[in-house]
């Protein structure tokens, strides 16, 4: 077991990152120490700075853009990567590759308690200017370890324009030993300032049997709820897991493409919007009461205000602050939940299409195959195309903040 292989399908960017890394070991060898510990002999244990590699032609540069489509693991990728530039794997000295996942610096990376390696995801709708400054006084410390100081932003996009200008100076004038790794969906949704600046790996969608293999491998799925999982997914690896081991994601699914045969007339429409938008409220509710419950337990206890005790005095502003960031953490959770349904209705036409037009592609729904093809004969290919349109107006709407309940009413009435 190394720390590539949750990196499921992507063989052309663990050569490149594994590459890397070794590069990365060899400029904290050249800098001083071995990298397990700070160097003792006089050297610089900062010496040893990743912006001059590239030049030198060295695949270790110190910023980098992790970019794919959902699914394809982009924030594997760069965790998997952050525990390789931390390997201290006494192969290394042998000509061994970093990223054993069996050595401390690999195993604290990858169960998140390194203490040179800050991996930012957000449950809100963006990441603000506070938080960047943290990121960015955080990033001029030297490595505890004497390795490298790894930034890990797995939602690089939700980055405000504020606080991509405070990340862009970091990035332009990085800190000796300190290394970014920032992950969005495409380099259009990051800055241009900030992206000319990175170095950028394109990862691809895993191919549906690779995703059906690790399934069996590793979570021990059944063949055939493996390989339907993965083909209903189209290569998406965490959604293809839950749906194969989470009984209702598969009933919430079966809901969703139930829906295109439903919408009859005005009131099955109104209903069908008024279902999926309860839906997905249900289901953010469920996430939200039990992370909810524990963080602000966990916050009451370390505040002093333990189970039988009041709280004391000068910290309901803490209390507020987190029921603050409860609240905009559901409504994300709302809108993931919403897309999730959206992106399983894209899928469902695009099947439509694919029979309209003759094709012989496997079926993302292969449970939904009988409605695919009533559909596919009572329609046209260009009316399919409308339809599926209707269906990505609904997303950029939803990203514009419009109400969801009049966002997927408009969809559902296009979708008659």
């Amino acid at each position: 077991m190394t720390v590539w292989d949750d990196l499921v399908g992507q063989d052309r960017v663990t050569a490149q990152l594994t590459a890397a890394a070794r590069d990365a070991h060899a400029l904290v060898t050249a800098g001083g120490g071995t990298g397990a510990e700070p160097d003792r002999g006089g050297a610089d244990p900062r010496g040893a700075d990743p912006r001059g590699a590239e030049s030198e032609g060295s695949a270790m540069t110190h910023a980098w853009l992790f970019t794919g489509p959902p699914g394809s693991g982009r924030a594997t990728a760069a965790r998997a990567f952050a525990a390789a530039l931390q390997c201290v794997s006494p192969d290394l000295a042998l000509g061994g590759a970093p990223g054993c996942g069996f050595c401390d610096g690999c195993h604290t990376t990858l169960v998140g308690t390194h203490a040179d390696v800050e991996i930012i995801r957000t449950d809100l709708l963006t990441i603000g200017v506070k938080e960047t400054r943290e990121l960015v006084r955080r990033a001029q410390l030297s490595p505890a370890g004497g390795r490298w100081q790894v930034i890990v932003v797995e939602d690089a996009d939700r980055l405000t324009e504020g606080a991509g200008n405070v990340l862009l100076k970091a990035v332009e004038e990085p800190a000796p030993r300190t290394v970014w790794l920032l992950c969005a969906p495409s380099t259009e949704d990051a800055l241009p300032t900030i992206r000319s600046r990175c170095r950028h790996l394109a990862l691809r969608t895993p191919p549906v049997d690779a995703v059906a293999d690790v399934l069996m491998r590793r979570d021990g799925i059944e063949p055939d709820i493996a390989r339907a999982a993965a083909q209903a997914t189209q290569g998406h690896f965490e959604r293809a897991r839950r749906l194969a081991t989470d009984e209702r994601a598969r009933a919430r699914r079966a809901a969703v493409l139930a829906i295109p045969e439903r919408l009859t007339d005005v009131g099955a429409c109104l209903r069908a919007a008024q279902e999926l938008v309860d839906a997905a409220a249900a289901d953010a509710k469920q996430l939200a009461d039990e992370r909810d419950e524990k963080e602000t337990e966990e916050l009451r206890a370390a505040l002093g205000g333990g189970e039988g005790k009041r709280m004391p005095r000068g910290t309901a502003g803490a209390m507020k602050e987190l029921e603050d960031r409860q609240k905009r953490r559901a409504t994300r959770t709302q809108r993931d939940a919403l897309d999730l349904a959206l992106t399983d209705l894209t899928g469902f036409y695009r099947d439509v299409l694919a029979r309209q037009l003759g094709s012989s592609v496997a079926l993302a729904g292969g449970e939904s195959a009988a409605s695919v093809e009533r559909i596919a004969a009572a329609s046209s290919a260009e009316r399919t195309l409308r339809r599926m349109e209707a269906v990505l107006d609904c997303r950029t709407a939803l990203d514009r903040n419009v109400a969801p309940l009049l966002a997927v009413e408009a969809m559902t009435m296009a979708l008659r």
